[in-house]
């Protein structure tokens, strides 16, 4: 684990807010001169604290009406079976999210289609056409009341 200062953690926070910001005014928010945020910056880049920055898009306005959570159960726990949906998790756009979870599934997938048709055929013709998985549970997200990207910082 990568140790942060007060200043890393501000400027991790900023970051997370908006990357786009030019390092003057990250650093000007963090109390900072440019160029030892901008060192800061790198050095946290460099130790996989920062691990990418990327754009977030808007799922609505692409179309992409309906998300679910599926859990999902595999036929057996032989190495072969898992490489195969591993393999098809990292594959297919459609799941966002995937988990190995404890309990009496094996994995939780979160998925994007753009209707629940589309939802349906993606689970009955893909998931469930890999002939490996014993069962599923599909559950369909009403309404989402929080998304966040921004990882707490003061915990611990």
């Amino acid at each position: 684990m990568t140790q942060l200062d007060p200043q890393d953690r501000r400027l991790l926070s900023l970051l997370q807010q908006d990357a786009k910001r030019p390092t003057q005014e990250l650093a000007e928010a963090a109390g900072m001169s440019t160029s030892p945020a901008w060192r800061r910056i790198r050095r946290l880049e460099k130790a996989g604290v920062i691990d990418r920055v990327v754009a977030l898009l808007n799922p609505k306005k692409l179309g992409l009406n309906t998300r679910a959570y599926v859990h999902v159960s595999l036929i057996d726990h032989t190495e072969p079976t898992i490489r195969a949906f591993d393999d098809f998790v990292a594959h297919e756009d459609q799941i966002v999210e995937c988990c190995s979870i404890t309990g009496a599934d094996d994995y939780l997938l979160k998925v994007i289609a753009t209707d629940p048709e589309a939802l349906e055929h993606f689970l009955m013709r893909k998931v469930l056409g890999l002939g490996i998985v014993r069962s599923s549970t599909t559950h369909f997200v009403l309404r989402q009341k929080k998304h966040a990207t921004a990882l707490p910082l003061d915990l611990g």
